[in-house]
């Protein structure tokens, strides 16, 4: 049902650590929409890392009715203001029926779900906030005795909790992270995901009781906890490390490496690496023949051309989180963010604290991200962001 325009926008925030699975939960829940609705308007707010927008361009190459994007921040802490702003644009530009927010791995869901609150009350009632909801890693997860103090309270402070990527761990393992959310002593709702999939239902018209019955005490324990008085120091930003990196050359048509590229992916360490997201050029003959998903039964999508390049270059966009990685084609219907628009690769690379100074090293030595032999040596620079 299409949502009647003088009632107030829905909106739901979906959070989650570091390649939890968070944008796959909400491209599954598009076509469930679309089926019941065909006409139905999903908007997109998305929070990212650093200052390469990439997984709001997989989301833009699949039907959603409107993308906006944040970088460089967090959306919870200094990128708040910029709420009001982008709300207001998708509401604008788009006429959603309703508006997901996708934070950032380290956004603080209290805080943001006060901010939709009290937006709400602002603006008469344009927006209503239905739910947060959660998302953990079941595979990769390790409890909250020895995951970060933002884990723990993105699973605290939410109405429904999606188990993901359980399925190749056991239920044993499913069991194990199930007895450590039960160690915050909440009774919170959750379903288990079939790959990402989750019904909408589940996920949409929760009610959002426990979001939107949250204070203004509530928020300042994100304050206290990000290093705002003397006894917590803590600012979970400072939980990851950020790296900027770009491949350029003077040659248009130069394509990157892709058999280094593969191997650089192959060997990071998931335990020092969280994510890895980069848009690129390969050639399209590399393309059929050497780009591979870490699952090499599952086959990459055919390569549309990249305009201007006479059909030899075509453009893909890479995701890697804990040692699995895909490759999207970027849609050639699609403009590409200005972010890495004509880029030969851009890349970010989120890391634990305290890594990001060895591997820009190790990504300056050279030898793990270049270009193909025949475009010559390329221009690698490697920034650390925060």
């Amino acid at each position: 049902m299409t949502r009647d325009q003088s009632s107030p926008i829905p909106i739901t925030i979906i959070t989650g650590f570091l390649g939890s699975g968070k944008t796959t939960l909400i491209l599954n829940l598009l076509p469930q929409l679309r089926a019941a609705n065909p006409s139905y308007r999903l908007a997109l707010l998305k929070n990212e890392f650093g200052d390469l927008a990439v997984d709001s361009q997989l989301a833009s190459s699949s039907a959603i009715a409107g993308v906006s994007e944040l970088l460089n921040g967090c959306i919870c802490c200094n990128l708040v203001g910029q709420l009001s702003v982008a709300l207001s644009e998708l509401q604008s530009t788009v006429r959603p029926d309703r508006i997901v927010i996708e934070t950032s791995g380290s956004a603080f869901p209290a805080t943001l779900a006060l901010e939709v609150n009290r937006l709400a009350r602002e603006t008469g009632g344009q927006y209503v906030l239905d739910g947060v909801v959660s998302v953990i890693d079941v595979e990769n997860w390790k409890g909250y005795e020895d995951t970060s103090y933002t884990a723990r309270i993105q699973a605290r402070y939410t109405d429904l909790i999606v188990f993901n990527k359980w399925e190749g761990a056991g239920e044993r393992r499913f069991d194990e992270v199930l007895d450590r959310v039960g160690d915050l002593e909440v009774d919170t709702a959750w379903v288990k995901s079939d790959k990402g999939w989750v019904d909408m239902s589940v996920v949409f018209g929760i009610d959002g009781g426990l979001a939107r019955g949250l204070t203004e005490e509530d928020g300042h324990v994100h304050d206290d906890k990000c290093g705002h008085d003397d006894k917590h120091k803590h600012d979970h930003q400072t939980e990851v490390e950020v790296l900027s990196i770009e491949l350029k050359s003077g040659n248009r048509e130069a394509t990157v490496d892709a058999a280094k590229l593969l191997a650089f992916l192959r060997n990071t360490s998931k335990e020092e690496v969280y994510r890895i997201k980069a848009v690129l050029a390969v050639s399209a003959k590399t393309a059929r023949e050497v780009l591979k998903n870490s699952d090499e039964d599952t086959k990459i999508s055919a390569p549309p051309t990249y305009a201007g390049s006479d059909a030899q270059t075509t453009r893909y966009i890479l995701n890697w989180a804990f040692g699995r990685w895909t490759f999207t084609p970027v849609a050639a219907e699609v403009k590409e963010h200005e972010s890495s628009s004509e880029a030969i690769l851009r890349m970010t690379m989120i890391l634990a604290r305290y890594e990001s100074t060895k591997w820009k090293k190790r990504l300056e030595a050279g030898g793990l991200l270049e270009l193909e032999e025949e475009n010559g040596k390329g221009e690698l620079s490697v920034t650390k962001v925060n």
